[in-house]
C-alpha cells in the first residue's frame, strides 16, 4: 500500500488476478472432467448398442431363414386344404369413344353412347 496525490491506492491487484487465473483453471479442470466422463458413458453406451444390434441381426436372419423355409412348403394343395379356391377373374372392359371398328359407323357410336 502506498500514499498518492489522490489518496491511498490498494495494491491488491495481484491477489485479484492470481484469484481469477487459479479460479479459471479450476473451472476448465472440471469442464474437462465432464466432458471425460461424458465421452467415456456415450463409448460405453454405443458398445452396448453395437453388442444389442448383433443380437436382434441374428434373430432377423434366423426368422427370415424360417419364413422362407415355410413359404417354399406353400402350393396349391395345401392351400385347398386350407379351404382357398381359385378364382376366376370377370372383367368389365368399354369401348374408348376414339375406337371404332371397321363396320361400325359413327352414327351407330354416338347413338349406343347416348
Amino acid at each position: 500500500m502506498y500514499i498518492s496525490n489522490a489518496g491511498v491506492i490498494n495494491n491488491d491487484i495481484g491477489k485479484i488476478s492470481l484469484r481469477f487465473i487459479l479460479g479459471s483453471l479450476g473451472m476448465l479442470v472440471l469442464l474437462y472432467m465432464f466432458l471425460l466422463g461424458s465421452m467415456v458413458s456415450n463409448i460405453l453406451e454405443r458398445r452396448g448398442l453395437e453388442t444389442r444390434e448383433r443380437v436382434l441381426s441374428n434373430e432377423v436372419r434366423n426368422l427370415e431363414l424360417t419364413y422362407l423355409s415355410m413359404a417354399n412348403n406353400i402350393d396349391l394343395e395345401f392351400s385347398y386344404s386350407l379351404g382357398f379356391k381359385e378364382a376366376k377373374a370377370n372383367f368389365a372392359t368399354r369401348k374408348s369413344i376414339g375406337f371404332r371398328s371397321s363396320d361400325e359407323s359413327l352414327d351407330n357410336t354416338l347413338q349406343n353412347d347416348l
